[in-house]
């Protein structure tokens, strides 16, 4: 008889007996990305010699913990995508390209139903965060291990306030108790996509995916980020990436 806890990479199927979990990311790029102001998709802007969205994907196809890449883009953007970022930079762990979806949470989900039957763990993460470490894909890895449900984040650094409607301070929150939210986010694959068929069916939107698993009354567990992982959303934010590849190089 199985231990009930083999190993942490290792499951079942009842055709191929025991096997090892795969370990998937879904890279979501099918943002407009509206606040840039620019012509160009954002995810395809250079940050030195390189666009945006190779960089992101470049960090989990080195990681050697990851088997497969699920990139979900805009459906106009599939095949430059394809040739542009994945055969020009010979990202063979990608295995897909796929149609996003009206919101990220819907490509998201599109992206989940396409990875491989026998993923057991799903990192998800936004590709306009390019700065993503190999300390924080594995510290994700094994913290969803552990504990089901892993959320990138760092501690807020400045003083929060909450205010009414009319823009009256009510509260000023517990900074030591704050997270500014990052990605990856990282999960069971089952987890993560029975949370996300049961927001579809509550009709429920989140702001990340962590949200939906915690709407389940399950735990996430923070896994420490990075100050350099921002999300590039405006021209300003272009300006600190450089600053960040220079020191990278």
């Amino acid at each position: 008889m199985l231990s009930a806890k083999l190993s942490e990479n290792v499951g079942i199927n009842k055709k191929r007996g025991i096997f090892k979990l795969m370990i998937s990311a879904v890279i979501a790029a099918a943002g407009l990305g509206l606040r840039m102001d620019a012509n160009l998709n954002k995810l395809y802007m250079k940050i030195g010699n390189m666009p945006i969205l190779a960089i992101s994907i470049k960090a989990f196809q080195n990681c050697d913990s990851i088997d497969e890449i699920v990139v979900v883009v805009r459906k106009e953007d599939i095949n430059y995508c394809e040739n542009e970022i994945v055969k020009k930079y010979g990202y063979n762990k990608v295995k897909k390209i796929i149609e996003g979806g009206k919101s990220r949470q819907k490509s998201v989900y599109n992206g989940l139903k396409e990875l491989n039957c026998d993923c057991g763990i799903v990192l998800i993460h936004d590709g306009a965060r390019p700065f993503i470490t190999d300390r924080i894909i594995l510290e994700n890895i094994n913290t969803a291990k552990n504990f089901n449900a892993a959320c990138t984040a760092v501690p807020v650094k400045d003083t929060v306030k909450k205010s009414n409607k009319d823009n009256f301070v009510i509260e000023t929150l517990e900074r030591q108790n704050l997270w500014a939210v990052q990605t990856p986010q990282t999960f069971m694959f089952c987890t993560i996509l029975d949370a996300h068929e049961i927001a579809i069916k509550d009709g429920f939107e989140g702001t990340d995916d962590a949200i939906l698993v915690e709407r389940m009354d399950m735990p996430v567990k923070l896994v420490m980020g990075d100050y350099n992982n921002i999300k590039i959303t405006t021209p300003e934010d272009l300006i600190i990436a450089e600053k960040i590849m220079q020191k990278r190089l």
